[in-house]
């Protein structure tokens, strides 16, 4: 890495999917930012991001939340500032969960997924979780603090067969990078 290379600034990933077939119950997706410190980067996140939770310090926020898929643009976005996290963290991966409310549902039965990673006006990735059709869960991206203090970005699409709860504790283990 050279030392021109400032790495991530603050990203935006956004997530869009379209509404159930009509008479259906709802497709809810949910963005979850998993955290993790310098001394233990793999294994239980330090926090969690998601639908009723922010970071402790405000650099990890859910700016928009949706439980149906339905309206304009993106349907959830979550931002990142990388330059303001704490040298303590290390490590964040950010996924997708599928609500299993009602049943299990797949990325394969919901229609038009789409999830994008910017930093500011810089498509990093773009993915439509065709590689992960049957999973119920998928890691987007992860992001690691370079020696230099600076954060790289690795797109990381690992599917799960999982619930909510349960998949943000295995994000942990994914291997990106």
């Amino acid at each position: 890495m050279t030392g021109l290379n400032k790495g991530v600034g603050k990203v935006e990933i956004a997530l869009k999917w379209d509404p159930s077939p009509l008479g259906e119950p709802s497709h809810d997706l949910d963005l979850i930012a998993a955290t993790y410190t310098a001394e233990e980067p793999h294994g239980e996140p330090a926090y969690l991001v998601h639908f009723d939770s922010r970071a402790p310090d405000g650099t990890i926020t859910l700016q928009r939340h949706s439980q149906t898929g339905q309206g304009f643009g993106a349907d959830e976005v979550l931002t990142l500032e990388f330059a303001r996290i704490a040298p303590a963290y290390a490590r964040v991966v950010v996924g997708v969960a599928i609500q299993q409310g009602a049943g299990r549902l797949t990325f394969g039965a919901v229609t038009g997924t789409r999830v994008q990673v910017r930093d500011g006006h810089e498509e990093l990735a773009a993915d439509d979780f065709a590689a992960v059709p049957a999973a119920t869960a998928a890691t987007v991206a992860e992001f690691v603090r370079e020696e230099s203090g600076t954060w790289a970005f690795h797109p990381v699409v690992q599917g799960f067969d999982t619930d909510p709860a349960s998949f943000s504790a295995l994000m942990g283990n994914v291997a990106g990078g």
